[in-house]
């Protein structure tokens, strides 16, 4: 951790994305606990702190607050959104809940191009915004930066310029230059070093894992990018210790079985074994209309299942999975009181009592940190640009009850989506696109014929790590053909209707 930044959460659904952009700057960054004792940080030799956002407010007695002695001025520090106020409290300022909220885009005026604006040339920067309170006064000898139309202080610094808060989250994609203004107070404010690649982390990784691994490895492969990349790792590191099985679940794309044997088994000589256990997961799923029941039902089903191949197959110790941080915070694994929005079948899912030892090579990154890592594995570029498909599969896009019609239309109006996609030469330019539906039922016409049919909802969103997504915007001609291919080709169904929801407030997939 020597020269790296530190990172507190205080619950945030963005704490774990500063770490990102921290890292993507190439520079190391860790989440710690909100409460870290100084003296513990200290001893690290970080080169500075990041306070992230939260969901709590600092006038609150039960809120969070950091080690009063970090606050002290010792070590360099930005606080972002809640801990941008709680550096205002802490020195004597004050922060209120305020009538006038922002949430979403804003614009933010640049008083004074120092600090976390230095080189900026512009005067204005769209941010993103995410608060109800706000600092209503300043502590003695801190100073504006920046302003927006409802922030009268929306960036400000200390008088020794070692303290710096922001009522944006300059991590967000959305907000313009985000990353200059994370560089400016990594580099020109902490003095950080360079030292963090995909490079490094495949080496240290590597070595990691053929020193920990003491068993045999069971690994989840389902030929999306995190497993196959997880799978490849492991057979790197750990060679004939590894044993890949790919489960399914009969909730895959189509032709998904197939193409993982070709770019694994064929390609790149990952030992891996195919398990038919389709109807068991239908079977469980029968009834149940409640998605994080799906969830749970479906990692419960994965884990008898792996249990069953490794009593059968095993000994193994471990068993592997490609998690992402994405899951790992999704899931309300982070060390703060994050809510949490979804139970990821390959996290929340799994029981208490699974008799094996949880591997996930992958948990510190993200999809674009795991390409990147694909690259230097020796990954084919089709692989690790296959757009994201969920663990539960399409039980996540079907809403309600999980039937065979249902699932039948799903998986077909899905491979109508990704096959226009292609078609358009739109599908490595957007970040996921797919179709999903419920039990709606709605009234067309079948050449003069009138048939009652289902209602089938198009996806497609831009996104560069997952934590936020925006609609695109579709021309009208694919829509029109994706539409028309889907009611011609896919029984049963009617009528298609795109999706333009962002993320917040939706999320990417519909369940």
């Amino acid at each position: 951790m020597n020269g790296g930044i530190a990172v507190l959460d205080f619950g945030g659904q963005y704490s774990h994305l500063i770490c990102r952009r921290v890292r993507g700057l190439g520079v190391y960054a860790a989440l710690f606990p909100f409460d870290t004792p100084f003296e513990q940080l200290k001893g690290m030799g970080v080169a500075g702190v990041i306070l992230s956002g939260g969901p709590a407010s600092v006038y609150d007695p039960s809120s969070p607050h950091p080690d009063g002695a970090l606050l002290r001025g010792e070590l360099p520090i930005l606080g972002i959104c809640y801990g941008y106020q709680l550096i205002v409290q802490a020195q004597g300022g004050e922060v209120q809940r305020v009538s006038r909220r922002e949430y979403g885009k804003s614009s933010v005026r640049i008083l004074d191009k120092s600090g976390l604006f230095d080189g900026f040339s512009q005067d204005k920067i769209t941010c993103w915004m995410s608060h109800s309170d706000s600092a209503t006064r300043l502590p003695t000898g801190m100073s504006v930066l920046g302003v927006s139309d409802n922030s009268p202080f929306a960036a400000v610094q200390s008088a020794d310029g070692r303290q710096f808060g922001v009522q944006f989250h300059p991590e967000v994609a959305h907000t313009e230059r985000g990353d200059a203004i994370l560089s400016n107070f990594v580099f020109n404010v902490c003095g950080a070093k360079k030292g963090w690649s995909m490079s490094n982390f495949l080496d240290d990784t590597g070595r990691e894992l053929s020193t920990s691994i003491k068993g045999r490895v069971l690994c989840a492969v389902s030929g999306g990018v995190d497993s196959s990349v997880a799978s490849v790792l492991l057979n790197r590191a750990v060679g004939d210790k590894l044993q890949c099985v790919f489960i399914d679940t009969g909730l895959l794309r189509e032709g998904e079985a197939a193409e993982v044997s070709k770019f694994l088994k064929e390609d790149l000589a990952v030992p891996i074994e195919f398990v038919d256990a389709s109807e068991r997961f239908l079977t469980a799923l029968k009834g149940v209309s409640d998605p994080e029941q799906k969830r749970k039902i479906i990692g419960r089903v994965f884990a008898d299942v792996f249990e069953h191949y490794a009593r059968t197959k095993g000994p193994f110790r471990y068993l592997a999975q490609g998690t992402l941080y994405p899951d790992v915070i999704e899931s309300g694994r982070t060390s703060a009181p994050a809510s949490v929005i979804k139970t990821h079948h390959n996290v929340g899912g799994l029981p208490k009592d699974l008799s094996l030892e949880v591997v996930e090579p992958l948990k510190a990154l993200y999809k674009d940190e795991v390409r990147s890592l694909g690259v230097l594995l020796g990954l084919p570029a089709k692989v690790l640009q296959r757009h994201p498909f969920p663990g539960p599969g399409l039980a996540v896009r079907i809403i309600g009850e999980v039937t065979p019609e249902k699932t039948r239309i799903c998986r077909e109006s899905n491979k109508v989506v990704e096959d226009v996609l292609v078609e358009d030469g739109v599908y490595n330019k957007v970040w996921q696109g797919f179709a999903y539906l419920g039990d709606d039922r709605v009234t067309g016409l079948h050449g003069d014929e009138r048939k009652v049919g289902y209602q089938v909802t198009v996806k497609i969103v831009e996104s560069l790590d997952a934590m936020t997504a925006d609609w695109y915007k579709a021309s009208p001609q694919m829509l029109e053909k994706i539409s028309t291919r889907i009611t011609n080709e896919v029984d049963d169904v009617v009528s298609v209707v795109y999706a333009i929801s962002t993320k917040p407030p939706a999320t990417i997939e519909p369940q």
